[in-house]
């Protein structure tokens, strides 16, 4: 069995376990989650769910809700189920499989969300085969798992993803062509005045509503952690949208 390490989330009120090498949670997942506009008793379906970091901030934010997560490798979907348990959260659960081919019929989810692979074969492969899968994306791979994203969530249902800034208008447009409106843009800022290197797009399938850009989440001051940065990393607050 491969090694782990024991950590937590939300300010520790959350057990996390996940693999001691390959791909490892930042705070990604954890923004992610507070974006997600979900209620109790919703089904949630999460592409590239690692060892579950998104769905166990989502379900402790919002307890009721039902939450499937997708995950190519094995055990890192082993691990997302055993953290389930470890938090007694029953309503979780993980599966190993493509997210460009999800085992499940059209409209079966309230919402999806992903942390889709991030960079191109122009950049450096990691040395770790495992961590150099979970972000690596190839050509097509992105309009791949949003169609099917679109496929499985419900007309008005919501589609969140947090992307590279560079990646955003790549996948505004493929969020379009899955016919999703009220498409939204929030920057993270690393600090006041600096660019955003990470966003986070949401949307609604077939919604007509048309896009904004929301003010954003600086991270970082001179102190570490901003309040507001700090509010939903350690506190479990939801990111407005």
């Amino acid at each position: 069995m491969a090694a782990v390490t024991d950590g937590g989330l939300l300010g520790n009120s959350l057990v996390y376990r996940q693999l001691s090498s390959g791909h490892r949670s930042g705070f990604e997942p954890v923004l992610l989650a507070a974006c997600v506009p979900a209620r109790p008793g919703d089904a949630v379906l999460e592409a590239g769910t690692g060892a579950g970091a998104a769905l166990l901030c989502l379900a402790a934010r919002v307890p009721g809700l039902r939450g499937i997560g997708v995950e190519r490798v094995a055990a890192l979907a082993r691990l997302a189920d055993e953290n389930f348990k470890i938090n007694k959260l029953a309503n979780l659960s993980a599966i190993q499989a493509d997210a460009t081919a999800l085992p499940f019929a059209a409209q079966s989810f309230h919402h999806v969300l992903a942390n889709p692979p991030w960079f191109n074969a122009a950049d450096t492969a990691s040395p770790n085969t495992a961590r150099d899968l979970a972000h690596r994306a190839g050509p097509g791979l992105l309009e791949g798992w949003l169609g099917e994203l679109g496929r499985v969530v419900r007309p008005q249902g919501s589609i969140s993803l947090i992307l590279p800034a560079a990646s955003f208008a790549s996948a505004t447009a493929a969020l379009r062509a899955q016919k999703c409106g009220a498409i939204t843009l929030l920057p993270l800022w690393p600090r006041a005045g600096q660019a955003a290197k990470i966003v986070i797009l949401t949307a609604r399938k077939a919604s007509r509503a048309g896009a904004k850009i929301l003010p954003g989440l600086v991270l970082h001051d001179e102190a570490g952690l901003t309040g507001a940065a700090q509010s939903v990393l350690r506190g479990g607050a939801a990111l407005n949208q």
